[in-house]
């Protein structure tokens, strides 16, 4: 008796694991019937602690993985581009074998492989020594690349694209990036050309030229400074380092870019003309000449009044609460106020203003914009035709006098220097906006 209750149990357990392996099984994906073996089997990009590429112009280049950064090693010590890198590890890693050419070849110069045009040679960690990849010519209709592994004698094709990835030169791994910062810690900015300086300062989101002029920056144009020399490449590295700074007109820079974050800071010095096209440049921190486009210099070197703010008003008609325009002896003032769950605006008397005629002036005056600006307060600004202050955001205001002269209408704002010329048709409708709401 106790055999069969022996014999039952194992039965059940049985039937058990064997509904659980169906079951399992069910619920797996199905293999691909079209899957392709990889080059290397199991491979994972995140293992892979070093790499070195021998490419087609037989330049050798090393870089290893260190504290979570890849570092160039050979020919020189370098940032790497964590970039670049990372590309050619995740191709070594999903790489596959399109296609078995032979098994056994008996001459490997006729693809390329005796000696191979490039030798990919990567290091997993907790290993000494490297596995390769050797790589040789296209095939006949240029879709595919022959290879194999060393240890191995077959010959296979990769796909050709896989060329450009694998195929790179010292240059191609290192960190091209001319200077280096934390975006989001930058408070100011200094851009000096000869004695001529521009300053600018940030506060939050608030950029704001401090010289040679105090007035309100163009958050887009100052925001693309900032892009302009986090993002710009070197074209080429001339002297890795460069003891004599004369030669690239360095010693006496042409022009001078420097980020302020809190005590720290970050400079990009430029010389002069390169022969072939670009400015010689460097980072002040860095011992290495490299070159970059003439363009750069182009948008660094600007005028202040290209990075000045454009529109006269900061206020918004729905940021403002309180406008009051001065035209000669007559004075107009109009208020937003919350009654009864709703938005209503009233004239200085306590009459009901029609809402959408007030928010038809503010956004007519918020959408004035300078078209051109000059140090010096226009004459006309003397004997003003209109006065318009507006307040905003609960707390803040801000004034700007308008003055014409012929067919020019010419504007200033009260906490900055010089006036601006203004399209006299949106002015003037602008005004009658004003009227509208009598």
């Amino acid at each position: 008796m106790r055999g069969l209750k022996t014999t039952i149990a194992l039965l059940v357990v049985l039937g058990g694991l064997a509904g659980y392996i169906f079951f399992y099984e069910a619920r797996r994906e199905p293999a691909d019937p079209n899957a392709r073996p990889r080059a290397f089997d199991q491979l994972a990009s995140e293992n892979i602690q070093e790499v070195q590429i021998k490419n087609a112009d037989g330049q050798t280049s090393r870089v290893q993985l260190e504290s979570g950064n890849w570092q160039l090693v050979e020919p020189v010590k370098a940032d790497a581009d964590d970039g670049v890198v990372g590309t050619v590890t995740s191709n070594l890693a999903s790489l596959e074998v399109q296609r078995v050419v032979e098994e056994k070849p008996a001459d490997l110069k006729q693809y390329g492989l005796e000696p191979p045009r490039i030798d990919v040679g990567f290091r997993l960690r907790d290993q000494k020594e490297l596995q390769h990849l050797l790589v040789g010519d296209k095939t006949a209709t240029g879709g595919d690349l022959y290879a194999k592994r060393p240890n191995e004698s077959r010959v296979f094709l990769i796909a050709a694209y896989l060329d450009s990835i694998f195929n790179k030169a010292p240059f191609d791994l290192r960190d091209k990036v001319i200077l280096k910062f934390e975006r989001d810690k930058v408070d100011g900015v200094e851009v000096s050309e000869g004695t001529a300086a521009i300053q600018f300062s940030r506060s939050g989101s608030e950029w704001r030229i401090a010289k040679p002029i105090a007035a309100r920056a163009d958050y887009a144009a100052a925001e693309g400074l900032l892009t302009r020399l986090s993002s710009t490449h070197m074209l080429e590295v001339v002297e890795e380092e460069a003891a004599d700074l004369r030669k690239y007109g360095l010693d006496r820079p042409s022009l001078t870019a420097t980020i302020g974050a809190g005590s720290t800071r970050a400079t990009l010095l430029l010389g002069r003309k390169a022969d072939d096209g670009g400015f010689f440049a460097k980072d002040a921190a860095r011992p290495t000449v490299f070159t970059v486009e003439e363009a750069l210099a182009t948008d660094l070197g600007k005028e202040v009044f290209d990075f000045r703010r454009k529109d006269l008003f900061d206020a918004r008609s729905f940021s403002a609460n309180r406008v009051e325009l001065q035209r000669g002896s007559e004075t107009m003032a109009f208020e937003k106020r919350e009654e009864g769950g709703k938005t209503i605006w009233r004239n200085a008397a306590g009459q009901t203003v029609d809402t959408a005629k007030a928010e038809d002036a503010i956004m007519r005056f918020s959408n004035l914009q300078a078209q051109t600006f000059q140090q010096a307060a226009h004459p006309s600004l003397k004997t003003p035709v209109a006065t318009a202050t507006v307040r905003f955001d609960e707390n803040k205001t801000e004034t700007v006098t308008f003055g014409r002269s012929g067919n020019e209408v010419f504007a200033s704002r009260s906490d900055e220097p010089g006036s601006a010329r203004v399209d006299a048709t949106a002015f003037d409708e602008a005004m009658k906006a004003v009227d509208a709401m009598k």
